[in-house]
């Protein structure tokens, strides 16, 4: 029982760092272009992100992304021991990437995590560790690295376009206004996505926990303060900022006016929604990059940073090898003292 709590409180640890490590996918453009304080930032978007919590529950009636979260890992390898050995490498490795700015993948990273641990838990890539992926559930997670930004810039490029042709015969200052109020209502939007996809996946670990413990038999069983916690953990991360990944998302990838941050959460709440209804959990980091660039595509491609877009997808890919790696040295070490 006092591993399980241990393994509860890392879970809410991470949700917490993926909070203000992932801040700045919900704020970096409302911060970059001044409508809002970096401090009114992140309150609104820990206000919308908990919200998020609401939707889930009473709108949506479940909880799909932490259910597949859950399953990303067949359950006859999932043990208390993998699920600590794969937050300690998650949490590892987002501060790290925290540390020097790098907007990688919370989700990412958890399910890296998680599958290397299960891995070493199955002796590697044995006749037993062939079967440790559920194949169904983590394929379309993988596909969706490269997807989802792509699909987040796309969206963004159209509704730009979209937003110039409307509004091209307006009067510059009343649509700059305009713009910033809009900007809020994105920026909501794209926070209520925000939750609804990165708490879901700290429930789905928890839940997982509890099953391993044989607290509960079923995901449907998950008693109702775990997604409770799981949204207040990373509402209060989200309110402790996280500037350094802020500035690399609002300001080095390309500049964004307004209503070029209108239409870059605009895409990237669209991205997170259509995501969630399909139970496939994205990156919330990759989908608003993705919008961004697309945002500065519109201008001219000279407009978007391409070098720093290179390194950022170079930290994407590396994301779940790396802590698969790091989670199986963990469990390894782990059971010299468990």
């Amino acid at each position: 029982m006092a591993f399980l709590v241990v393994i509860i409180v890392l879970a809410l640890i991470f949700d917490y760092i993926n909070g203000f490590h992932d801040a700045a996918n919900s704020i970096a453009t409302i911060v970059s272009t001044k409508v809002l304080t970096p401090f009114q930032a992140v309150l609104w978007a820990a206000l919308f992100n908990f919200a998020a919590f609401f939707v889930s529950k009473y709108i949506i009636g479940e909880f799909k992304i932490g259910n597949t979260i859950s399953k990303s890992v067949n359950e006859h390898f999932i043990t208390l021991p993998v699920i600590f050995s794969g937050l300690i490498a998650a949490i590892a490795w987002n501060l790290l990437t925290w540390w020097f700015g790098i907007p990688s993948s919370s989700s990412h990273t958890l399910i890296g995590g998680f599958i290397g641990a299960a891995l070493a838990h199955a002796g590697g890539f044995s006749d037993a560790g062939v079967h440790v992926i559920n194949y169904q559930k983590v394929i379309p997670t993988f596909l969706f690295i490269f997807a989802a930004p792509l699909i987040g810039m796309i969206i963004a490029f159209f509704v730009t376009i979209v937003i110039v042709n409307l509004c091209k015969r307006a009067n510059p200052y009343k649509a700059d206004s305009w713009f910033r109020r809009l900007q809020l209502v994105s920026s909501a939007a794209f926070s209520l996505g925000h939750g609804g996809n990165d708490a879901q996946k700290v429930m789905g670990i928890i839940t997982a926990a509890l099953i391993a413990s044989g607290s509960i038999s079923t995901f449907n069983q998950m008693p109702v303060w775990v997604p409770l916690s799981c949204y207040v953990a990373i509402g209060a991360g989200t309110m402790s900022g996280g500037w350094k990944i802020i500035k690399t998302m609002g300001t080095r990838i390309t500049k964004v006016t307004p209503f070029e941050g209108v239409a870059a959460e605009t895409a990237g709440a669209i991205t997170l929604f259509v995501t969630e209804a399909l139970k496939i959990p994205v990156s919330t980091t990759h989908t608003i990059t993705g919008a961004i660039i697309g945002v500065g595509a519109t201008k001219r491609l000279s407009a978007v940073r391409w070098g720093v877009t290179i390194n950022l997808l170079w930290a994407w890919i590396l994301t779940i090898p790396v802590s698969g790696l790091l989670a199986a040295g963990v469990y390894y070490l782990a059971n010299l003292f468990l």
